[in-house]
């Protein structure tokens, strides 16, 4: 199979290619800035910005599969419009599309959310990251969408950092009792996705970890894990701030599930102690 990864210097997308290439496919990947380290891929810079650059690219490689987990919290044009690019340049050359979406597209209010919940963001980001949902399925209906959560590892991934900068007391900030999400094991997230790549489904799929956690529990559960003391971290409410976002999203992964052989850990067994 000849795969592009969109996206593949981030966390998850160096997890994609990784196992891209274990699995033996033909594997290119994008870097707006800094390539990945993997040999085996061809390294290929782009801005996702540039509907240009993304038509001529796509058109060029001629993939397969195109799975897009590129995104910048703060772009929208990056985010949403983006999307759309790589969705309109992997339509028109017959590729099959997988789009990294998160639970951020949601408000909280419902708490737990099936895959046929509408959208209803209350941040920038939920708001690109719902455009984006919507701009995917719109040009493509055979594509893929998943939506999934904060995405850890065995080190690495962003939160996994910032826990280890405040136990350090290198960094201001808390982490937040009543900020509830459903943590995904990056490996299972990338096996998921190129399993749904695989696959003939269509439409929404949640993708995220069978836990229901705070950020506070999380980084307790990341601090005993690489011997770091959970006295050191610092907790607190989101609530008692002004930071836009939802409290609590628990996204229900149970239909997708069934229809996957990668089993989706919860972090309470992936976020353990040696």
């Amino acid at each position: 199979m000849r795969i592009l990864i969109v996206g593949g210097s981030g966390f998850l997308g160096a997890e994609l290619v990784r196992q891209s290439v274990a699995a033996g496919d033909v594997v290119a990947a994008t870097c707006l800035t800094r390539p990945g380290t993997a040999a085996e891929v061809e390294w290929l810079r782009l801005d996702v910005r540039d509907r240009t650059a993304v038509a001529g690219l796509i058109g060029a490689l001629g993939p397969d599969v195109v799975v897009n987990a590129a995104y910048r919290q703060q772009d929208w044009a990056t985010t949403a419009m983006g999307a759309a690019h790589v969705a309109v340049a992997a339509s028109g050359n017959g590729a099959r599309l997988v789009h990294v979406s998160s639970d951020a597209v949601f408000s909280g209010k419902a708490i737990t959310y099936a895959e046929d919940r509408v959208p209803d963001p209350i941040s920038p980001y939920g708001a690109a990251k719902a455009a984006a949902e919507a701009a995917v399925q719109a040009i493509d209906p055979t594509a893929v969408v998943v939506r999934t959560s904060l995405i850890i590892g065995d080190g690495g991934s962003p939160h996994e950092d910032f826990v280890h900068a405040l136990a350090a007391g290198g960094t201001d900030g808390v982490l937040f009792t009543d900020d509830v999400r459903c943590p995904v094991h990056v490996r299972d997230l990338a096996s998921a996705l190129l399993e749904l790549a695989s696959s003939d489904r269509a439409g929404i799929h949640h993708v995220a970890g069978a836990d229901a956690v705070s950020r506070y529990e999380l980084g307790c559960l990341i601090a005993r894990r690489d011997g770091l003391d959970p006295a050191r971290l610092p907790s607190g409410r989101r609530a008692d701030t002004d930071l836009p976002g939802p409290l609590d999203v628990r996204l229900d992964c149970a239909l997708t599930q069934r229809r996957l052989r990668t089993r989706l850990r919860g972090a309470r067994e992936f976020v353990t102690a040696p």
